[in-house]
C-alpha cells in the first residue's frame, strides 16, 4: 500500500514536557467549584472567600438571570443548531445586539462565541499582510495572538506608552492598520489611557479598538465601560466586550460601525464558522443587562469594594501597583512562590489563584485578587490579613520586583 509513513513519536516526548514545566513550577491542574459562583463558594470540599474570579457583579447567580436562561431555553430550545450565516441566527442575537450597540453608543454590534474568537476575528479582518498592527505589551493572550494570524506585522509598544506608539507609528511611514488595548488591564488592574490613544490613532490615521472585558459594570457612567469613561463612547472605532465576566453568561460581541459589523460578518473566520451561542447564554446576558442599566449602585458598589482591598492590602505592606479597578494584583516575583502564597492563603480559607508566565512576564508572578460587587467589606480586610500574613512568613513583603522592561516584539517595521 502506498502513502506516508507514520512518524514514531517518542512515549516519553508528552511526559517530558510535563516534567519540565513541574520543575519551572509552571504546571497547572484543574480545582473543583462546587455550586454556583457567588462571594464564597466550596473549592475542593472546602468553603472558601472566591477572589479570582470575573464573575465582578455577581450576576451569573442572580435569580432573574438564572430565570431568563430557563425560559429562553423553554423557547428557543438548548442550541441554535448552526453558524449565524446558515440557519443559527434567530431573534435572540438580534435583540441582544440591538441592545448591545444602544447600551455602548454605536450603530452596530456583532456576538462572537468568546472574547478569544471576538479579538482573533477582528484584528485578523481589519489588520492585513503589509500593513502594521500595534498592540500593548500587556494585551491579553487573545488580542497578541490576534495580531499574530492576522498576517499583518506586529508592534508591540510599551505599556502605555504613547511616546513609543507615536514612534512606531512614525517609523510604520503610512502602514499602520489598527492599535489594540486593553481597556482595563486583566492582570494588572490598571486603564489604558484611552484619550491619548485616539488622539495618536487620529493623527496617524490609524483606526483604534479596546477590548472593554474588564471594564464593562466596572467604569464609566452606568457601567459602560473606560471608553465612556473618558467621554468618547461611539468615537473610538471599534470596541470588544464579553458577555462572561460582569454580565455573567458566556461569549462577547464587537461594537462599531454598521460598514464595519458588515465586513466582520463576511471576513471574520472565527463568526462565519462557529455556531451561534445558545439561546439560554443569550437570555442570561440580555437579563443581566437588563440589570446592569436599571442599578449602576452595582457599579458603584464595585469601585468600593476594590478601594478597600487595595487599601487593606497596603496596609499589610503590599504592593499592588498602579490598579484602580476591582482586579488587584500582589506580585511576589517567581512562580514557585506565588503557588506557596496562593496554598497558604487557601490554609486561611481565601482563594485567589496564582498567576505565573506565560499568562505574565517572567519575573512578574502574582496573586491577582479580583473583588466582586455583593463581598462584605469585612470579608475583603478578612482576606487582606490573611494574605498578608502569608506574604509575611514567605518573606515576600517589600518593593515589587521590576517591570518587564522594552518587550522582545517590540522592533522597527520593516519601511514600505
Amino acid at each position: 500500500m502506498g502513502g506516508l509513513t507514520p512518524r514514531a513519536v517518542p512515549v516519553s516526548d508528552v511526559g517530558d514536557r510535563l516534567d519540565e514545566l513541574r520543575a519551572a513550577g509552571l504546571h497547572r491542574g484543574l480545582r473543583l467549584v462546587e455550586g454556583p459562583q457567588g462571594p464564597r463558594v466550596t473549592l475542593d470540599g472546602a468553603e472558601v472567600l472566591l477572589l479570582c474570579s470575573n464573575n465582578y457583579l455577581g450576576l451569573a447567580d442572580h435569580p432573574r438571570v438564572r430565570q431568563a436562561a430557563a425560559d429562553a431555553a423553554e423557547r428557543f430550545g438548548a442550541g441554535a443548531g448552526a453558524s449565524r450565516l446558515i440557519s443559527g441566527n434567530m431573534e435572540p442575537h438580534r435583540r441582544l445586539e440591538e441592545r448591545l450597540a444602544d447600551f455602548t453608543g454605536y450603530q452596530a454590534a456583532l456576538l462572537f462565541g468568546s472574547g478569544y474568537l471576538a479579538n482573533l476575528g477582528t484584528i485578523a479582518a481589519l489588520a492585513r499582510r503589509g500593513e502594521v498592527v500595534f498592540s500593548d505589551e500587556l494585551n491579553h493572550a487573545s488580542i497578541i495572538d490576534g495580531c499574530r494570524i492576522s498576517r499583518a506585522e506586529r508592534f508591540v509598544y510599551r505599556h502605555a506608552d504613547l511616546e513609543h506608539l507615536s514612534w512606531g507609528l512614525r517609523k510604520a511611514n503610512g502602514r499602520g492598520a489598527l492599535i489594540v488595548t486593553d481597556a482595563v488591564f486583566s492582570m494588572d488592574g490598571d486603564v489604558a489611557p484611552i484619550s491619548g490613544l485616539l488622539d495618536v490613532a487620529r493623527r496617524s490615521g490609524c483606526r483604534l479598538m479596546v477590548d472593554e472585558a474588564h471594564a464593562t459594570g466596572a467604569l464609566g457612567p452606568g457601567g459602560r465601560g473606560a471608553v465612556a469613561e473618558a467621554g468618547l463612547g461611539g468615537e473610538v472605532d471599534l470596541v470588544v466586550g464579553t458577555l462572561g465576566k460582569t454580565l455573567g453568561s458566556y461569549g462577547a460581541y464587537v461594537c462599531g460601525s454598521a460598514e464595519i459589523v458588515d465586513l466582520l460578518i463576511n471576513v471574520a473566520r472565527p463568526f462565519i464558522f462557529s455556531t451561534a451561542l445558545p439561546p439560554p447564554v443569550i437570555g442570561a446576558a440580555s437579563a443581566a443587562l437588563e440589570l446592569l442599566d436599571g442599578q449602576p449602585g452595582m457599579v458603584e458598589h464595585l469601585r468600593q469594594n476594590g478601594a478597600i482591598l487595595r487599601d487593606a492590602l497596603a496596609g499589610h505592606g503590599l504592593d499592588v501597583g498602579d490598579s484602580r479597578t476591582q482586579i488587584v494584583p500582589v506580585v511576589v516575583g517567581e512562580a514557585r512562590l506565588a503557588m506557596e502564597l496562593c496554598e497558604r492563603a487557601l490554609e486561611g480559607r481565601v482563594f485567589s489563584q496564582a498567576i505565573r508566565p506565560p499568562t505574565v512576564p517572567d519575573g512578574t508572578s502574582r496573586l491577582r485578587l479580583s473583588v466582586m460587587a455583593n463581598h462584605r467589606a469585612d470579608e475583603l480586610c478578612a482576606a487582606a490579613h490573611v494574605v498578608g500574613d502569608a506574604a509575611d512568613r514567605l518573606g515576600l513583603t517589600g518593593p515589587a520586583p521590576a517591570g518587564s522592561g522594552v518587550p522582545a516584539d517590540s522592533r522597527l517595521p520593516r519601511a514600505a
